[in-house]
């Protein structure tokens, strides 16, 4: 069997396409989480912490200085905040898939003893 037409028989078989579906749901997945982290979660966070904006906490590793040319270099900080950001984002995501195969995981066990009645 040549590549192509081993490829094709992959592509067409369904699996590509319920991968695609799912990178695609994902990405919006992601995108709505990470609105629900930044614009619902932590502002309410950082309010309790005395008014922080976690995209604001860095720590400067070097200040900004100008060159003998007289261009301004930037400053090298350790952005933390946005860290602290994406641990939370990963977090909501890993419970909300935890949740789905836990789901999944039932519905296959409720399946699985009806059939072997």
């Amino acid at each position: 069997m040549s590549i192509v037409k081993e490829f094709q028989e992959f592509a067409v078989k369904g699996n590509m396409i319920d991968m695609a579906v799912g990178i695609i749901i994902g990405g919006a997945f992601g995108k709505i989480v990470t609105s629900l982290v930044n614009d619902v979660i932590m502002p309410p966070i950082g309010m309790l912490l005395g008014k922080v904006d976690f995209k604001d906490l860095a720590l400067t590793l070097k200040g900004a200085t100008v060159d003998a040319a007289g261009a301004e270099v930037a400053a090298v900080k350790l952005n933390y905040g946005m860290f602290v950001q994406n641990v939370v984002d990963f977090l909501i995501v890993a419970f909300c898939v935890f949740l789905l195969v836990k789901g999944i995981n039932s519905l296959r066990r409720t399946q699985e003893a009806s059939v072997a009645k």
